[in-house]
């Protein structure tokens, strides 16, 4: 059974494409439209497709479904804008080649323990084509490269948004936490008049009140949340409080896990969040520190691999006869430390390229290696001094980074996406009948 492989992470939506299940035949079915997108259409047999992957999904996951149109009304919407992505893509010119396909292919079947042809009989063994398999794979990969380009490079943390974060953090009695969590969101337009909201905020009660009544949150956040892990259940995993928005933490910190936090009303509309676990504290990082200098040698269309192998060989035989390291390194080295000395100032562990760490750690204070090849090219290294550093608050600080960033993107995507949707011509025809 292919369903004991694991299949990579980073194809967030791929347990939703349909590459799962071989294509059904409707031969004895007239298709219709269900939705017109643009320049695009969704058809009743693709809606029906996918659906029948997130119904088998959520019946393995124990899920219980909710009713058939609400489920329905919830694919329809991620068709929708899966859709509009990838028209946004192609005519923006981002594509995916069949050679850069068929490498993350092999990428996969090499992390399911096969060869490509092994995969590809799993695949089919399980009912799956191999070419609705491959073009189901490029459009994540289409996915995640539009929301890259569009988003997440354009998303910047500033120095001082790192500080206001452990300001805020500090005032915190559970600034070391995580948290596991899921998360249901009625969204509400920013022009949303009274009355709207109002809707909305009782959309969100009745959601409550069937999550008090013991209805499993992953039901309900398939039948109610419009955010867009909703057909997921909402599980949000682990998550640290920094990259949650204070609303969510302030709210977190009091429960226990199993418990719900109330309605949290937010700009982007009415949040519940269930606290599944939590774990928190952290020891200091301590870590072994390396003050390395070198002399780089490269190689290039002009410099072969024999010549520039006799170059760095001149160089080391000076060096053994008490040459100064400093001054060959100025003089020789083709490196953007030559100008003091090749000194490369401290090194963390994973800083450099392995055969240069291997290289570096295996030396002695003073001693000079012998040349050490590198996809760089040849090196000569010198290990000046060595020390043990505390450098919780530069991880800290990356840490915080990261986890801003992440949080930033996320708002980002949803935006972005939100105005591609507002930006586009959509017809929903799910309610015509012939």
């Amino acid at each position: 059974m292919l369903s004991k492989y694991s299949i990579p992470l980073f194809f967030s939506l791929l347990g939703l494409m349909s590459f799962a299940h071989a294509q059904v035949n409707d031969t004895a079915k007239i298709d219709r439209i269900v939705a017109v997108v643009d320049q695009a259409v969704i058809t009743e047999n693709e809606l029906a497709d996918r659906i029948r992957v997130v119904s088998n999904q959520l019946e393995k996951q124990g899920t219980q479904l909710p009713p058939h149109a609400i489920l329905e009304k919830q694919i329809l919407e991620r068709l929708i804008n899966d859709t509009l992505q990838l028209q946004y893509a192609a005519q923006t010119g981002l594509r995916v080649d069949d050679n850069q396909l068929d490498k993350t292919v092999e990428r996969i079947a090499e992390q399911n323990k096969m060869t490509v042809p092994e995969f590809r009989e799993a695949l089919s063994n399980e009912g799956i084509t191999y070419r609705k398999f491959r073009e189901d794979i490029r459009t994540e990969i289409l996915l995640a490269r539009l929301r890259e380009r569009e988003v997440d490079n354009r998303v910047n943390v500033t120095e001082t948004e790192v500080d206001n974060y452990f300001t805020t953090q500090s005032s915190r009695t559970d600034s070391q936490d995580e948290y596991e969590v899921s998360h249901i969101l009625i969204r509400a337009r920013e022009e949303s008049t009274p009355e709207e909201l109002q809707k909305l905020k009782t959309k969100a009660e009745q959601a409550m009140k069937q999550l008090q009544a013991g209805t499993d949150f992953a039901q309900v956040s398939v039948s109610f949340s419009d955010a867009p892990n909703a057909i997921e259940g909402g599980s949000l995993g682990w998550k640290k409080s920094g990259q949650l928005p204070a609303l969510f933490t302030e709210a977190l910190q009091k429960l226990q896990p199993g418990q719900l936090t109330p309605i949290l009303r937010s700009p982007n509309g009415f949040h519940i969040l269930k606290l599944t676990n939590r774990r928190g504290g952290t020891s200091p990082l301590v870590i072994d520190q390396t003050h390395p200098r070198h002399i780089l040698v490269k190689l290039s269309e002009v410099v072969s691999e024999s010549d520039a192998k006799h170059k760095v060989d001149s160089i080391k035989e000076r060096l053994d006869n008490g040459a100064n390291f400093s001054e060959l390194a100025r003089q020789y080295s083709e490196d953007g430390s030559a100008n003091n000395g090749g000194d490369l100032g401290w090194v963390n562990p994973g800083d450099t390229v392995p055969q240069f760490e291997q290289a570096m750690n295996a030396l002695k204070i003073n001693q000079i290696s012998d040349p050490i090849r590198t996809p760089f090219g040849w090196h000569i290294i010198q290990v000046v001094e060595r020390r043990t550093q505390d450098m919780s608050r530069e991880s800290a600080r990356m840490k915080a980074r990261q986890e801003i960033r992440s949080r930033k993107a996320d708002e980002a995507y949803q935006d972005w996406v939100r105005e591609l949707r507002d930006r586009a011509y959509v017809e929903l025809r799910l309610e015509d009948k012939f």
